[in-house]
């Protein structure tokens, strides 16, 4: 498996525009979000478990993947991962599960077109092109700046 460190210096290599890196930190932490929102949706059988247990299988999957590359990081994921099923959780009690899909189905598509555009300026496919498992590192190499800002080290 490939180290924190070489993920983390292949997805930068592809990310070297400021307009496109500004258009990252919005848009992954947005379709993030708009993932665990629409996960957070699907059925589930009453008999099996709560509504969010698909959401919550996949945050284990991805979470151990983070923890895999890093302890830290995994931690600081599972924090981000909190915060955002709280977020969501907070936004299907206000507005029901009808307008959450609703908001999260618009901001997966905006921030999608806003990924695109950005690497449309940067002039460089995304990175996911060659290895899906960028998908999830692009949330972990902002999680990673933010922690090296504050002295964390990954």
């Amino acid at each position: 498996m490939r180290s924190v460190n070489d993920w983390f210096g292949s997805y930068s290599s592809d990310h070297q525009n400021p307009t496109n890196r500004l258009i990252h930190w919005i848009c992954v932490p947005a379709i993030l979000w708009a993932v665990i929102a629409l996960l957070w949706l699907l059925p589930v059988p009453a008999s099996i478990g709560r509504a969010e247990l698909w959401c919550a299988l996949v945050m284990v999957g991805a979470l151990t993947f983070y923890w895999r590359l890093s302890r830290p990081l995994g931690a600081a994921m599972f924090v981000v991962f909190v915060l955002f099923a709280l977020l969501t959780e907070w936004l299907y009690r206000a507005f029901g599960g009808q307008q959450l899909l609703w908001l999260a189905l618009g901001v997966f598509v905006v921030a999608w077109i806003g990924q695109f555009v950005g690497h449309l300026i940067e002039g460089r496919r995304p990175s996911f092109f060659t290895d899906l498992a960028y998908l999830l590192i692009g949330p972990a190499w902002l999680t990673g700046k933010i922690m090296r800002r504050v002295g964390i080290a990954y």
